[in-house]
């Protein structure tokens, strides 16, 4: 396993160009609101609650219902995922071309990106195995983060 760490921020600063360009040519214009939530999404998993609380911080007019909107356009378009991590909310990620995973903290829930050489393998085996064209593979594994577990002791 490879962290992706300050390489992952990298790709995301990078690819937020290429999701704004993307949006241009799918006919969908590149509004204020539309490239801040961008920056936001940019900046971790979070949810559209936690989106919408620091947009209003930069634009104060900004409404929950639009950034919802937003999400829903932006997840249609392949520009961002939505990741289930939990029962209850869903987190936004801005789409890379990197496959990476997540690790998940059960006592903080701080997510760690993390890619597995393995998983291309791993998924071209099984679709061999089972006659099936694997396009791709979510890993989410949960646990403590260090933090969290020098806070149990």
């Amino acid at each position: 396993m490879i962290s992706i760490g300050n390489k992952g921020r990298v790709i995301k600063k990078r690819t937020l160009g290429i999701n704004r360009k993307a949006l241009n040519l799918s006919g969908a214009r590149m509004t204020s609101q539309r490239a801040l939530i961008l920056e936001i999404i940019r900046q971790g998993h979070l949810d559209a609650d936690e989106i919408y609380r620091r947009a209003q911080k930069k634009r104060h007019r900004l409404s929950l219902s639009t950034v919802y909107r937003t999400l829903r356009t932006l997840k249609g378009l392949g520009l961002v995922e939505e990741l289930h991590f939990d029962e209850t909310h869903h987190h936004y990620e801005v789409k890379t071309p990197v496959e990476h995973h997540h690790l998940v903290c059960l006592g903080c829930g701080k997510v760690v990106e993390f890619q597995c050489l393995l998983s291309p393998k791993i998924k071209e085996n099984i679709g061999r195995e089972k006659g099936f064209e694997v396009t791709g593979a979510e890993v989410r594994m949960t646990g403590y983060c260090s933090r969290c577990r020098q806070k149990k002791r």
